[in-house]
């Protein structure tokens, strides 16, 4: 039928070119180089040239016919009814010539699915298998991530000069995270990385961080009215534990079957370790502002769990400190308990 429309569609512009000398140009647009394989545009392309080779040639057939049939001088009935006659049978010459070409569709199509997935041509089913085995072999790789959490203290206390004087805490936390995914179809990966994480405390009430008579640390009231009064505390941090991928299996094609490490809803569950890189107390008041980097007794080592919510690549989580967020015994038994959100950078 299509070929059909085609000659029919040469027809009416040899009939146009006859009465009113017009000729018609048609221009398909291409596909860019780089969309296509090489292969099935190489194979297209001589596809083509085949095809339009076989029209030429009819074309030229069909226009003597034409040319002829309109010196005859027959009225329009007549004269549509055998041009209508002729039509019909070029087109089954074209039909016939077009398909003793031989030309595998479903060939080109594979190979075109094949150049999609895998961007690279492929000769062989061997070859083919090895390239999926290696597009889609476990994820193994390192990413970038920030964390913003918002962070209380807990404490089994029931009087804490800290508590009665604290104010907004948060925890700031960048770095690199380790995802290693037992097998191509496993939902289980091992996770872990390196992490940079720095934990604000404000003190409220116009109350300011110091250092005690014994070297300690103090919460002290301040002279006049206090704009910003934190103690900002560094950690460098290492996370281990598990994630588990609820997203299913897809097929990738040759019974190759795998499972996106990335994409789909994730629970990971992990304990962390960090040492402390630097204490500053940030001061600002009446009199200008001051830093301090010396010793508050923050505790220079923190460890604890942390339970992860995924979904592709942003993250809900809570972590629980398990150690005292300050040493020996100043404000004694206070433990950071954070809730954050992570913006993964996979």
């Amino acid at each position: 039928m299509i070929k059909k429309l085609i000659v029919m569609g040469l027809l009416c512009s040899f009939s146009a070119s006859f009465h009113a000398q017009r000729t018609l140009n048609i221009n398909l647009p291409s596909k860019k180089e780089n969309e296509v394989s090489p292969i099935v545009k190489e194979k297209v392309e001589e596809y083509a040239t085949k095809i339009n080779t076989i029209i030429q040639e009819e074309k030229k057939l069909m226009e003597d016919e034409l040319v002829v049939l309109q010196a005859r001088n027959l009225d329009k009935a007549d004269f549509d009814r055998e041009k209508a006659q002729i039509a019909d049978r070029y087109s089954e010459k074209m039909d016939k010539r077009i398909e003793e070409l031989g030309f595998d569709l479903d060939d080109v199509i594979q190979k075109q699915v094949r150049y999609s997935l895998l961007n690279i041509d492929v000769t062989s089913k061997e070859e083919l298998k090895e390239k999926l085995l290696k597009k889609f072999r476990p994820s193994r790789s390192f990413t970038g991530y920030f964390s913003y959490g918002i962070m209380t203290m807990t404490n089994s206390s029931p009087d804490n000069e800290l508590d009665k004087n604290i104010g907004y805490a948060n925890n700031l936390e960048f770095g690199l995270k380790l995802n290693y995914q037992l097998s191509r179809t496993s939902p289980w990966a091992v996770i872990s990385g390196l992490g940079f994480s720095w934990r604000t405390v404000r003190a409220d009430n116009n109350m300011l961080f110091t250092r005690s008579a014994d070297q300690g640390v103090a919460l002290a009231k301040a002279n006049g009215n206090l704009d910003k009064s934190k103690l900002r505390t560094g950690y460098i941090i290492v996370p281990l534990g598990m994630q588990y991928n609820f997203s299913k299996l897809k097929n990738a094609g040759m019974d190759i079957q795998y499972r996106s490490y990335y994409r789909g809803f994730k629970v990971g569950a992990n304990v962390y370790g960090g040492v402390k890189m630097s204490t500053n107390n940030i001061v600002k008041g009446n009199d200008g502002e001051t830093r301090d980097r010396g010793n508050y007794q923050v505790n220079p080592f923190v460890y604890g769990a942390q339970l992860t919510f995924s979904y592709n690549s942003v993250s809900v989580f809570v972590k629980k400190d398990f150690s005292n967020f300050f040493k020996d015994s100043y404000f004694k038994n206070d433990k950071a308990l954070i809730f954050g959100l992570t913006i993964g950078l996979d």
